[in-house]
């Protein structure tokens, strides 16, 4: 079923993912189902990170996938994918979209979207993968202490139709679940990899050790970031293990 066909709204969530994940363990729940909140009370970001957005103004999403043929080492290729599609959908509509590692959706430097893979393992198989997904589209003002938000009608002074874009949204990470299943993993990576925020520029990043100067050379299959610094050494590291520095 290709993702979107079926789109279960709600006012009012918790959390879409949370939602997901007990309809997957009651139920039995057609792959590209799409759980959708107008608000979430307790919406959750990367490491247990909350997520601020306005009733009404922005799409709060969860996408239930069975992406059985994907390795759990090499299960970084769903974030690879969603992130893409997403990247694609705004690319429609604006310019110079770029994904932070490992997978925030940025413009020039401001954060537009961020993404939550959930992922469940059995027998060294995944066996169904929940992407939570909010995109920021009318919200005009944010009060939290994010540093960075931005939103598509800030950034083009227009109001945008949520379903039209959800619509749009759907089929561009559709075409890039599509090439995940047909084994195009080589173009996802080479693709997500150009796309990354600050690619081969020099930055300051911080670790538990020091500050220091590098530049992101790649990101390996199994999603450590590799950085280069400037006395030529190489790092690798795991998410949250590093960070940018503003």
């Amino acid at each position: 079923m290709p993702i979107g066909s079926n789109v279960i709204f709600f006012e009012n969530l918790p959390s879409t993912n949370s939602h997901a994940s007990n309809m997957l363990r009651t139920s039995e729940v057609p792959e590209g189902t799409i759980i959708r909140a107008s608000f979430q009370s307790a919406g959750r970001g990367q490491t247990g990170n909350s997520w601020e957005s306005e009733p009404d103004k922005n799409l709060l999403i969860s996408i239930i996938l069975y992406p059985v043929m994907i390795n759990p080492e090499d299960q970084f290729l769903i974030s690879m994918t969603v992130s893409l599609g997403i990247s694609d959908f705004l690319l429609r509509h604006i310019s110079d979209v770029r994904i932070k590692w490992p997978n925030d959706i940025y413009v020039n430097d401001d954060k537009i979207a961020g993404i939550l893979i959930e992922n469940s393992l059995m027998d060294n198989s995944i066996i169904n993968s929940i992407a939570g997904i909010g995109l920021n589209i009318n919200q005009l003002r944010f009060t939290s202490d994010a540093p960075n938000p931005v939103s598509l009608r800030i950034i083009k002074g227009k109001e945008y139709n949520l379903d039209e874009c959800l619509t749009e949204l759907s089929d561009s990470i559709n075409t890039r679940y599509i090439q995940l299943l047909e084994g195009e993993t080589g173009e996802i990576r080479n693709d997500y990899i150009s796309k990354l925020y600050r690619l081969n520029e020099w930055n300051e990043f911080s670790d538990v050790k020091s500050r220091f100067i590098a530049r992101i050379l790649t990101v390996k299959e199994d999603g450590l970031l590799k950085l280069e610094c400037k006395d030529n050494t190489i790092k690798e590291y795991s998410f949250k293990e590093v960070d940018f520095i503003p």
